[in-house]
């Protein structure tokens, strides 16, 4: 097998995600995740069970709506966990439609049925952050509920919709003061890595960055993580040429206007060398 420059693999890859927290061996990588996310609110998860997401396909009018991973811990509420690799004009409308799932599952055919419903989590970690929230530099992490507008207090506590842009969070390894702050430092940065950190010596996170160890994938492990991550690396590098020729028409556009070579800059964040270039081209 060739060798990969990184040591441990990337969990913004399908594969890397599953491998970490979608596999029964590993199932207590995510109850640990999902602890430390929602502890304020829902107490210690004893334990989770992974629900096949085929249950959910037959809901769905859209066969390619398939999320990460669906499980339910011992009160029978449900969790939808997505990892969301790139930017999506309407992700927000579909972790509600995602929710709705759960929902129509729990109906119980009959009349006796109180519609007494389960809660539902819906989680997801993005790698891009939504363009609303863009200059909230500092807040990373959506908690949303549905709410009563004057009030501003919780109408129904059922639903609940967590968001982490995980571009925002820029901690050092130095500056990780609880035990979640490091599970978005591994998340975030755990192909980055060399070598395991200090602070990260706990016996959860060893046996996350040994599973994670690309060394110790069998040959067809090895082949799957390499599909996955070259499927990732052209998603991303064909975004960032589509972001890269779009900001290049807007200061192409506003040369062609006449305004000035100042203010293209701070609205393209292209150098004014770039825009002068660029100007010599027209």
């Amino acid at each position: 097998m060739a060798e990969f420059k990184e040591k441990y693999i990337n969990p913004f890859t399908d594969y890397g995600f599953k491998r970490l927290f979608g596999e029964e061996p590993n199932k207590n990588l995510l109850l640990d995740f999902l602890n430390e996310l929602l502890k304020k609110e829902e107490g210690t998860i004893t334990n989770l069970t992974y629900l096949k997401n085929e249950k959910l396909e037959k809901l769905a009018v859209d066969k390619r709506a398939i999320f990460d991973l669906y499980c339910t811990n011992q009160k029978g509420e449900n969790f939808i966990v997505e990892l969301q690799k790139t930017k999506q004009k309407f992700f927000k409308d579909r972790t509600i439609y995602y929710s709705t799932f759960p929902i129509q599952e729990q109906a119980i055919k009959g009349s006796d049925w109180n519609f007494k419903l389960a809660k539902i989590y819906t989680i997801a970690i993005l790698d891009f952050v939504f363009d609303e929230d863009k200059n909230q530099l500092n807040k990373f992490r959506y908690d949303v509920k549905l709410t009563e507008q004057e009030t501003k207090k919780v109408f129904y506590d059922k639903l609940t919709f967590i968001y982490l842009e995980m571009p925002k969070f820029n901690k050092k390894v130095e500056e990780l003061d609880t035990k979640f702050d490091k599970w978005l430092y591994v998340i975030k940065n755990l192909h980055k890595l060399d070598r395991i950190p200090e602070n990260l010596r706990e016996s959860i996170f060893l046996q996350l960055f040994n599973t994670a160890e690309i060394s110790k994938f069998s040959r067809e492990e090895y082949q799957n993580y390499e599909d996955s991550l070259k499927y990732y690396r052209d998603l991303k590098n064909s975004l960032e040429t589509a972001r890269e020729e779009k900001t290049i028409e807007i200061a192409k556009n506003g040369l062609k206007e006449g305004y000035p070579i100042e203010m293209i800059s701070k609205m393209t964040g292209l150098s004014e060398q770039e825009i002068i270039e660029l100007k010599d081209e027209l």
